[in-house]
């Protein structure tokens, strides 16, 4: 919060927002609860001569299956009766869908189709740069910098 001073010497306090919301949702919360399985695995990996256990990967996928049901179905059943939840920036709900499926096409690209069994140099290298590429998707969804100006016009 910041205090502004107008000309005729009355104060108001205004908020201001240091982090978007998508780029905190994507990044801070995500890297946040996640570093426990991520930690698993890099030690995991680092102690096995860069060769993937048992441990380090299932506990990721099951942590994923967790959140994606478990979690879920909490947040769906704690709604009180006679209320409604939306989604609040749809927008960003596709963009985020999207990358989640392809996500998972991509895992299996790696594990099965290019290299199986395997994940090559050039892949996990590729696999982090769509990190980046997803938040700022994302971010440009939230903020309507694409082709949203024009989606409302008559031409």
């Amino acid at each position: 919060e910041i205090i502004i001073k107008k000309p005729n010497g009355e104060t108001s306090t205004t908020t201001i927002r240091v982090w978007n919301e998508t780029v905190s949702n994507l990044t801070l919360m995500a890297l946040g609860s996640s570093a426990p399985e991520i930690l698993l695995s890099l030690i995991e990996v680092c102690g096995h001569n860069f060769i993937a256990g048992d441990l380090g990967p299932s506990t990721i996928v099951g942590s994923a299956a967790f959140n994606m049901f478990i979690i879920l179905a909490i947040c769906v059943y704690v709604i009180p009766d006679g209320e409604v939840r939306k989604i609040k920036h749809l927008r960003v709900f596709f963009v985020t869908a999207a990358w989640s499926i392809f996500a998972y096409i991509w895992l299996y690209m790696i594990l099965a189709v290019f290299s199986p069994g395997v994940v090559q140099v050039w892949e996990g290298l590729l696999t982090l740069f769509f990190f980046p590429v997803c938040v700022v998707l994302a971010w440009v969804a939230d903020r309507r910098l694409l082709f949203y100006k024009y989606m409302h016009k008559k031409y």
